[in-house]
């Protein structure tokens, strides 16, 4: 047995002093647990004071059996998720910024031992962004281009066919985030390819609160909102034509902001006459 320690702790307004083989720390913890879980349960039965002292401890036991069964509850749903997810091979697919949201998912992934491949897509090498990131996080990384400056040239899509079809790659589950259209055709092509994906439909989320209803969209034949409901939806499930459209509603408003902004950059004379 290891060297004991001992510590004077405050347990219900009492000065207790605690042995054990454990360190300080650890003790103070435990007290702590303890002082609180009394405190808590005074506010709990108002009649606290006028219980038998036998009675009183039974009920802490068992408060606190509660507290520790809970936990352990806990403990095996995870490791039941764990089992699960570690029968998956997962691919995610990020486009553009999309590879944000897209890292701490693989990286949550990888410090469980789970390990997923990524295509990462962007327009050119300049708006790529996180592939040193991800690369440290996941089993393989994948990068596209659409003008071929970096990676391959073409979309993610491409990539995704290429693995499967070619070398033989078999996912069990697709999470695509990015830009509304390419996680159309992501979500198009793995539906080809008989693989269930989730899309992230925050693209279209404005407020996140629910209020203003422009992030509402159509999942098979109910209508959600992607702040509330979501923002992960079934791929397969959700009406792109619909959700795209609805991001064009203000398009002539912004037209016309964005071209008032370029002639006023253009104006140069002081009486303000010619505006």
């Amino acid at each position: 047995m290891g060297e004991k320690n001992t510590v004077d702790v405050i347990i219900d307004g009492k000065i207790v002093r605690v042995s054990g083989t454990e360190s300080e720390a650890y003790l103070v913890s435990v007290s702590n647990y303890l002082n609180a879980k009394i405190t808590s349960f005074k506010k709990e039965f108002k009649n606290y004071r006028l219980l038998d002292e036998d009675l009183r401890s039974i009920l802490l036991q068992i408060n606190i059996c509660d507290d520790l069964f809970q936990e352990q509850a806990k403990t095996e749903k995870a490791e039941q998720e764990k089992e699960e997810l570690e029968k998956e091979s997962i691919i995610f697919i990020a486009g553009g910024v999309g590879a944000a949201p897209v890292y701490p998912q693989v990286k949550w992934l990888h410090e469980r031992g789970i390990e997923a491949d990524v295509i990462l897509g962007a327009r050119n090498k300049d708006l790529l962004i996180m592939e040193e990131d991800l690369r440290k996080v996941a089993k393989n990384v994948y990068v596209t281009t659409d003008d071929g400056s970096y990676g391959d040239k073409g979309v993610v899509t491409d990539v995704l066919k290429r693995l499967v079809n070619e070398e033989g790659k078999k996912y069990t589950r697709c999470i695509a985030i990015g830009p509304v259209i390419m996680m159309k055709f992501a979500a198009l092509t793995t539906k080809e390819l008989g693989i269930p994906t989730i899309v992230s439909m925050n693209p279209i989320m404005i407020d996140g609160t629910g209020m203003c209803g422009a992030c509402r969209l159509v999942v098979g034949d109910q209508v959600k909102f992607a702040c509330v409901d979501g923002p992960e939806f079934d791929g397969h499930l959700v009406d792109f034509n619909l959700a795209m459209k609805r991001q064009q509603t203000y398009k002539t408003e912004e037209g016309k902001a964005l071209l008032e902004l370029l002639e006023a950059e253009k104006s140069h004379g002081g009486c303000g006459n010619c505006n």
